[in-house]
């Protein structure tokens, strides 16, 4: 008799074991299937989130090629104008004059503010500048140009990189 009271408390304690591993494995199943959900959830996140960053990143770089278009042709407009300029210069198809202070006649000779048939003066005294002088003025002024057109580009370039 006591051993037929070992066996039933021995098959009671197993059945118990079985249901209870039956129970712990449906939990840990479903703990398992929830995880995977958030892992697939995460994943899907991070890709629109990558996805996203990298739609602004090439609205970004369109934006910038655009810009950095126009600067250039800003640049080579300015280049232009400035060949331009020195070639005429150069022919003397243009000519560079500097308003004389009239009560300083110490400084300059006298220039005659009156019309002459070589060109229309009017108002104040005028003296025109040697051709080698108008070139190197128009130098100055090319390099300043484009240091200008780059400062304008480097400030678009920060404007457009600040703004997203």
């Amino acid at each position: 008799m006591l051993v037929l009271a070992g066996l039933l408390i021995a098959a009671g304690a197993g059945g118990a074991w079985r249901v209870q591993d039956w129970r712990y494995g449906k939990k840990l199943a479903d703990q398992g299937r929830l995880h995977q959900d958030d892992l697939a959830a995460i994943s899907s996140a991070a890709s629109a989130q990558q996805q996203a960053e990298q739609a602004k990143r090439l609205t970004l770089e369109q934006r910038l090629a655009i810009a950095d278009q126009f600067h250039h042709q800003e640049l080579t407009n300015a280049q232009k104008d400035q060949a331009r300029l020195r070639d005429r210069l150069a022919t003397a198809d243009l000519r560079l004059s500097v308003l004389v202070d009239a009560a300083d006649t110490a400084s300059c000779s006298n220039v005659p503010a009156t019309p002459t048939t070589s060109g229309v003066v009017h108002g104040a005294a005028r003296a025109r500048l040697d051709p080698a002088h108008a070139q190197r003025i128009v130098s100055i002024t090319d390099a300043g140009d484009q240091g200008l057109i780059a400062l304008r580009a480097c400030q678009a370039y920060v404007k457009k990189i600040t703004t997203l």
